[in-house]
This record gives C-alpha cells, sequence and structure tokens, in this order.
C-alpha cells in the first residue's frame, strides 16, 4: 500500500515543479506521467473522444504505472547518453592535453507507443498549451558535449565534459578515463603491433525532475597510427563496449489537473494535533485527514519500478590529425539486441537494435 502521508505532503512541492516543467518542456523531455497501463484514468471523455489529459476519470480507477513503457524508454535514452570512447587508444601523452566539440546522432524508436506517450511533444505556438502526446519524436537524438583530455604518466588518461540534448532540458555531466596498456612502439616486433587501451567512462543528467539517469561505460579498444606526408596521421581503431544503464523515475502525478487536497479536504496528517484526529478505529500513521472528501486520488502518484539494464557495443572509427588539429568519426551499434544483452528480458523483446553516428573536431597539445 503507498504512503499516502508522505505524497499528501508532497503534493504542493510537485505541483509547482509540474508548473514550471511544463512552462520550459521541451518536445523531448520525460512526460512520464502518461505512462500509466489504463490511459482512461486519466482521460475524461468527452463527444470527440478522450481528452482532457491529467484529470483524474474515477470511473476507470487509479491509474497504474506502465514499468515496461518506462524501461524501454529509458533504454533508449540510455543508448544515446552511454560514453562515447571517441578516441583512439593511444593516449594524448604525458603532459599533453586535447580540446574538443563532439557530436552524436542515435537512432530512436521514434514510432514506438512509449516514446510517442512518454515525450513532452511540441506547445501549441498560438494557445501556449502542451500536446497531450507528441505526433513526432525525433528520429535522431542528437548529443554535443565539450571535453577536455589529460595526459598523464604510465599510459594514464583523464577527461572530463559537458554537454546537452538536443529538444530535451537535459544537461550532461560527464568523465572518462583511459589507460593505454601497449602504445607508441615504433620498430621491431613491437612496432608491428597495434595501440592497446581499456578505458571507462559515466554520463549523468540533470535538468528534468522526472528522471535520474545514468550511463556507466567499459571499453577495450585497438587502434594504428599511420603517417601521412610527415605531418599528418591517420588512427583507425576499433572496440568492444559494456554499458550499464541506471535510471529512476522521480515522483510522478499522473493526474495533475485534478487537485488531491482539494478533493479530499485535506486537514493534514493523521498525527496527534491535526482537527478531527484520532479517527475513530484507527490508530496515528500519518495518512491524509479528509473532511468529507476522498483521498483516492493520492494513489495516482507513483514511482515506478528502478531500471537496470545493459548493452553490449561494436566500436569503429577513425581520427585524422594535421599538426595539432585533427577530425574524427566514429560509429557504434548494438552487438545484441536489447533483450538478449539482458538475459532475454521479455519486457525488451522487439526493441530495435541502436546505432549512433558521432563526430569530433578539436586540437592537440
Amino acid at each position: 500500500m503507498r504512503a499516502r502521508g508522505l505524497l499528501a505532503s508532497a503534493t504542493v512541492a510537485l505541483s509547482l515543479i509540474a508548473i514550471q516543467t511544463e512552462a520550459q518542456a521541451e518536445p523531448m523531455d520525460p512526460a512520464l506521467e502518461r505512462l500509466v497501463r489504463n490511459p482512461a484514468c486519466h482521460q475524461l471523455p468527452t463527444s470527440g473522444g478522450l481528452s482532457n489529459v491529467g484529470a483524474w476519470n474515477q470511473m476507470a480507477g487509479e491509474c497504474q504505472p506502465d514499468d515496461v513503457a518506462f524501461k524501454r524508454l529509458v533504454n533508449q535514452y540510455g543508448f544515446a547518453l552511454a560514453p562515447l570512447a571517441l578516441h583512439s587508444a593511444r593516449t594524448t601523452g604525458y603532459g599533453g592535453y586535447e580540446i574538443s566539440i563532439e557530436g552524436s546522432y542515435t537512432s530512436m524508436d521514434k514510432d514506438a507507443d512509449y516514446l510517442v506517450n512518454g515525450t513532452r511533444g511540441s506547445t501549441d505556438p498560438n494557445t501556449n498549451k502542451a500536446s497531450i502526446r507528441n505526433n513526432s519524436p525525433d528520429q535522431f537524438a542528437q548529443v554535443y558535449y565539450a571535453k577536455m583530455r589529460k595526459g598523464f604518466p604510465m599510459g594514464l588518461e583523464i577527461a572530463g565534459l559537458l554537454g546537452y540534448m538536443s529538444h530535451t532540458s537535459f544537461m550532461i555531466i560527464g568523465a572518462d578515463v583511459s589507460l593505454s596498456l601497449l602504445e607508441g612502439f615504433r620498430r621491431g616486433v613491437m612496432g608491428v603491433l597495434p595501440d592497446l587501451s581499456v578505458g571507462g567512462g559515466v554520463r549523468t543528467i540533470t535538468g528534468t525532475p522526472q528522471m535520474q539517469l545514468t550511463t556507466v561505460g567499459l571499453d577495450v579498444k585497438l587502434s594504428k597510427p599511420f603517417t601521412i606526408a610527415d605531418s599528418s596521421v591517420f588512427t583507425p581503431y576499433a572496440g568492444w563496449q559494456m554499458v550499464w544503464i541506471f535510471g529512476d523515475s522521480g515522483l510522478i502525478d499522473t493526474t495533475p489537473s485534478t487537485d488531491p487536497n482539494r478533493q479530499c479536504g485535506y486537514v493534514g496528517p493523521n498525527v496527534p494535533g491535526t482537527p478531527g484526529t484520532p479517527l475513530p478505529n484507527r490508530p496515528y500513521d500519518g495518512q491524509p485527514v479528509c473532511n468529507g472528501g476522498s483521498p483516492l486520488d493520492y494513489n495516482n502518484t507513483f514511482v515506478f519500478d528502478a531500471v537496470r539494464l545493459r548493452r553490449q557495443r561494436l566500436i569503429v572509427g577513425g581520427n585524422y590529425r594535421y599538426e595539432m588539429v585533427f577530425f574524427g568519426v566514429h560509429y557504434i551499434t548494438d552487438l545484441l539486441d536489447s533483450s538478449a544483452a539482458n538475459n532475454n528480458d521479455r519486457d525488451l523483446k522487439g526493441v530495435p537494435k541502436q546505432y549512433t553516428m558521432a563526430f569530433s573536431v578539436g586540437a592537440m597539445f
């Protein structure tokens, strides 16, 4: 049974956040209040069909969270926001550093119900009213970063970055670490071998109260530089990456157009000192005390099940450097589909593989 007392105390804060979020919402921001198994619970019927999303329809019962849709939505966002490992196995060298701008474009399951219903959609420019669904989700999630890498002794390198996802309110903070186990040999047998590195990275988002999302990546890469006319270097690389996705929802009010305090006639929590307490045959339990109304709308506020997923990815790319300026191209794709990568999770059956095209431009010093 949900803790109605906690939900009641959070109602005012949620209302203020919802108003602010709605006013500043971007088309691809999450709209988790729509992800319910019984949509009629927050859609009052009119002559034109179901409308007025967010007003509780008591005839349909309490809203039931669609945890499968939430898992699939997190799965899509997670792939797009996972660490890119957009560099070769060779580090910038002891004392060296790199400044770059990166852009990635990740395929999205744009026609899927969980993306259509689970993202905000556009706002009508004439009425300033929000959509009740996103009729045209982005086909590609666009993510842009400003990044700096710094080399240290013994093949160690760290990086920090800051970015955002286009058409969302997401700001992304991340860090990477890489260790080159084999690099820099030029002669003999060792000079024939490619550079080898292991690395890891983390990305987390801020900017939305509806969802917390963090991704962690671990990669192994091989690369080999080829010198061109003494002043240019082309370095192709390939590797494998494991990604872990951690997604959690905030406290989601699925009936934001219905005020549970007003419907309840909220007096206060069921604790000593609240008017009308103690209630007959009930201990002090912190639950809402209603003055002639119903407390049932409090049950329409909930948290989705936590999402913990894995993705296995193939990395292929190349970097062209002329003196200190470089340009890189990067391709990432799923090795396994989402279900197979997560022990044949039935919730992810039929979800298509994703891929990312990424580009970088910058300078090495």
